[in-house]
């Protein structure tokens, strides 16, 4: 079966979104984020996607990460959806910034409490003694709020607005399909069949 691009990115990426809700056993909203350090060397993790629209894709993290810091100071990110069961994969490349803090507030209002009271707890991506001293990390965030859990001023999204976008759907004898959307500056975008 082959594909039709279409003319815009984000409604064709919330009709295979759509499809995969139905058929991935777990998480159709995991994606590869990588970011790169100082150095220039890449780093990759999993990471929810949240959000999406016209704007871009948002996803979120604490502040203090080691991958909050490569973003942050690099101002640019990249990620990967590969939804097995369809067989197919979207890659995204642009900036990165800061969500502003309503709709990070507006995010972290509809999470578990026990969410809420890990973001707080957890010193996300340093170092940590033992599970027991995170447990009473935790302990102590509980008795800190026993009612709403705001959300630290530590955590919130970031939103990557894509200069491109590529979608990618397996073919048989690895005859795949493959379209890259590239932001052409007036809101618009380029589309190219690319060669699989």
């Amino acid at each position: 079966m082959h594909i039709d691009a279409g003319t815009d990115p984000f409604t064709l990426f919330q009709t295979w979104y759509d499809e995969a809700t139905t058929s991935e056993i777990n998480d159709p909203d995991a994606m590869a984020l990588a970011s790169v350090d100082s150095a220039g060397m890449p780093s990759v993790r999993m990471v929810l996607l949240k959000e999406w629209g016209e704007d871009g894709f948002v996803f979120y993290t604490n502040y203090e990460s080691r991958k909050s810091g490569e973003l942050l100071a690099t101002g640019k990110a990249a990620f990967c959806i590969h939804w097995k069961s369809l067989r197919r994969q979207v890659r995204v490349i642009g900036p990165v910034s800061r969500v502003d803090g309503a709709r990070s507030d507006a995010y972290f209002a509809s999470r578990g409490r026990g969410s809420r009271i890990g973001a707080w707890a957890s010193a996300q991506s340093q170092p940590l003694d033992s599970r027991d001293s995170l447990a009473a990390a935790v302990a102590e965030v509980e008795s800190r709020f026993p009612g709403d859990v705001p959300r630290p001023p530590h955590w919130g999204g970031f939103l990557i607005a894509p200069q491109e976008i590529e979608f990618w759907a397996d073919g048989e004898h690895r005859l795949h399909d493959r379209f890259r959307f590239t932001a052409d500056g007036a809101d618009g975008w380029n589309i190219q069949r690319l060669n699989p």
